[in-house]
């Protein structure tokens, strides 16, 4: 069957509606407010080979819609009708990227022939482990994660394999939870079953097959093309996460883009090594692993969002992933908080194309949004685990328009949960949830607002888990003159004689009347500041986006009494100084760490790390920031890191 874009659009409709019947099925079955309220979940329709050609129009995470099942369903010889399949285990397949997240997958049969799969993941909210909600940046091994699962046939033959149920509910700290959950998963993808069954008896066995090559060949002609209007050229970017480790160094994450053509590589050489710690990502070296192309997806579809998102959009691409590192850690690294160091992907994915086409990108969101997980005890002493939502950054401002409140592009699919459904289940009280003023970094154009969170603990015992704290070292970064956005702040107290600053700091114990207040990173602005109207500045005072001081101070804009005062203001304008629009605005802080640790001293510490075993090189890495803030560095760079080197090497008996 031939397929013309009309017929085309027709047969991707029926399928994204069958993914769309996934996750509204998922939703409202689901127990944890994790997937039914923020929807950390993803529904996915993959060819025989696992190829994603269709997904949710507007439900869950957008991170695997390129995903590729392929290794997963090569686990099994053979399938028959009605098996479903699950696991969580990160180093099986490289597909679940760290144990909160169980993936199930279904064949969909017709006439005796597999026509697709239908599968998907839930984010549970607590799977075991060392730690509550099972992640924290202080794990160092995978086993300290919570349970895994290899995969395994959960349904074979139509029974239930109620061992991997049994051995869940035996783990983890809220068993009916994720027992619900897991349910709720069996009902989304008997649903897709049905839906996709029903779509290959409409199009019939090979004119389905030809619609699913003409959809990822779709898809692939599209990326293309939109590749083609990026000037050809190299584009390195580099970003840090505040800490490797608690208490520790910077973590870098580097990109040098090659455009080519219609062709793009990303490669990360020049990341730090495999940490001592969970932010490591579990991507198995794969070329186009979504945890380092979601950003790339994310700038295509900026560039073009007629663009149909499946893994024929990642045909064009590749990434190269240095063994060992970061963005590719071998067993049995500890991988939970891979969504920082995703984010951080993220970011300097958009950094890179901001070069490449700086007229069209927009400053990349902050990261760090700290997911807000509480276990505590209700009446009766009735235990409880639950997250109550996330918070963030706002979106980076873009060339055109202000950034998004308190939903950062990168993690913007993470729905905030009411605070009527989190009082209802947990025993909190909510002081304050919503936008912090003066958090949007000013700019022409405004980095969008961060989102706040304040909440008073009722039961002793309680721990508060906040994953993916970051950007309370290093602010974000602006773009042509726009500043640079606050950092992050995580306070027990505040405002009290016994307040504490928790920094990034992931797990909190807390007592009965202890108060946590949480603000997310700011989001760099776009542009000189001064360059904004003063009538759009006098809005966002109005509205309580900006104080009257920063309205002053940040924009040269002088307000009193809900007015702009036209005087005041163009004398504080016309007396600035002229600015120079730099490409890239960095924070007083990266660029006091970038004095030292500049773009030749890294690139040596990198070369001598790559030559190390795996397990020394997170080792060594900290012991040559020790050597370099010991130093006086009177010598040249290349003289001081080699003597560096040369003295680990011959200290430890490793490969010079």
């Amino acid at each position: 069957m031939a397929f013309d874009p009309r017929h085309l659009k027709v047969f991707a409709n029926f399928c994204a509606a069958a993914a769309d019947a996934m996750a509204f099925t998922l939703m409202r079955t689901a127990h944890s407010a994790f997937v039914k309220e923020t929807e950390d979940f993803s529904c996915q329709v993959v060819s025989r080979e696992g190829l994603a050609f269709a997904n949710p129009r507007s439900f869950g995470a957008p991170w695997y819609s390129g995903i590729d099942y392929g290794p997963l369903l090569a686990r099994f010889e053979t399938y028959r009708d009605g098996d479903i399949c699950i696991t969580n285990d990160v180093y099986e397949g490289h597909v679940a990227t760290h144990t909160p997240d169980i993936h199930i997958w279904k064949p969909v049969f017709h006439a005796g022939r597999i026509a697709c799969f239908v599968v998907g993941h839930i984010h549970n909210t607590d799977v075991g482990g060392a730690v509550p909600a099972s992640l924290s940046r202080s794990l160092t091994e995978i086993e300290q994660e919570g349970l895994r699962i290899p995969p395994v046939k959960l349904v074979e033959n139509g029974r239930l394999n109620t061992f991997v149920l049994a051995a869940i509910r035996s783990n983890v700290r809220a068993p009916d939870q994720n027992i619900g959950d897991i349910q709720a998963q069996i009902a989304s993808v008997n649903v897709g079953e049905r839906k996709m069954a029903e779509i290959v008896h409409r199009f019939g066995f090979d004119g389905f097959m030809a619609g699913v090559d003409a959809i990822l060949d779709y898809a692939d002609r599209q990326a293309r093309a939109i590749i083609r209007r990026i000037p050809d050229g190299d584009y390195f970017f580099a970003d840090y996460a505040d800490e490797d480790s608690v208490g520790g160094q910077p973590c870098r994450v580097a990109l040098t883009l090659s455009v080519r053509g219609d062709e793009v590589v990303l490669d990360y050489t020049g990341s730090d090594p495999q940490l001592g710690s969970s932010l490591n990502m579990p991507t198995g070296g794969r070329e186009r692993h979504p945890l380092v192309m979601v950003g790339l997806t994310y700038v295509l579809w900026t560039l073009d969002n007629s663009l149909l998102l499946n893994a024929g959009t990642l045909r064009p691409t590749r990434a190269v992933l240095p063994e060992g590192s970061v963005v590719n850690c071998q067993m049995p690294a500890a991988v939970g908080m891979r969504s920082l160091t995703c984010a951080m992907t993220q970011i300097v994915t958009v950094g890179a194309f901001a070069q490449a086409m700086p007229d069209l990108i927009p400053t990349a969101s902050p990261g760090g949004n700290a997911i807000m997980n509480i276990k505590t005890q209700g009446r009766a002493g009735r235990p409880v685990m639950a997250s109550i939502g996330p918070v963030g950054g706002g979106g980076g401002a873009t060339p055109f328009a202000d950034g998004s409140d308190g939903a950062g592009g990168a993690t913007g699919f993470l729905r905030n949960t009411p605070i009527e459904i989190s009082e209802a289940e947990v025993p909190i009280r909510f002081l304050r949830y919503g936008l912090e003023p003066d958090t949007g970094a000013p700019g022409r154009y405004r980095g969008g607002l961060s989102a706040v969170m304040e909440f008073e603990v009722a039961a002793p015992e309680t721990v508060v888990t906040a994953r993916n704290r970051n950007r309370s070292v290093m602010g974000s970064w602006g773009l042509h003159g726009g500043s640079p956005g606050r950092i992050s702040l995580f306070l027990r107290n505040p405002g009290r004689a016994d307040a504490v600053s928790l920094g990034n700091t992931d797990l909190v114990a807390c007592a009965p009347g202890d108060v946590i207040r949480v603000v997310g990173p700011g989001a760099g602005g776009w542009g000189d500041p001064f360059r904004r109207s003063p009538e759009e500045v006098l809005t966002d005072v109005v509205r309580g986006a900006v104080s009257v001081a920063s309205a002053r101070a940040d924009y040269g804009v002088v307000i009193a009494d809900r007015a702009v005062d036209v005087a005041a203001t163009t004398a504080i304008r016309s007396s600035r100084a002229a600015q120079p629009e730099e490409a890239v605005v960095f924070s007083p802080e990266r660029i006091a760490f970038e004095t030292i640790w500049t773009r030749e001293r890294y690139d040596l510490l990198t070369d001598f790390l790559a030559r190390q075993p795996v397990t020394w090189r997170f080792f060594l890495k900290h012991r040559v920031f020790a050597a370099v803030a010991a130093s006086s560095q009177a010598s040249p760079v290349s003289d001081q890191m080699r003597a560096i080197f040369a003295d680990l090497t011959q200290r430890y008996g490793l490969p010079a």
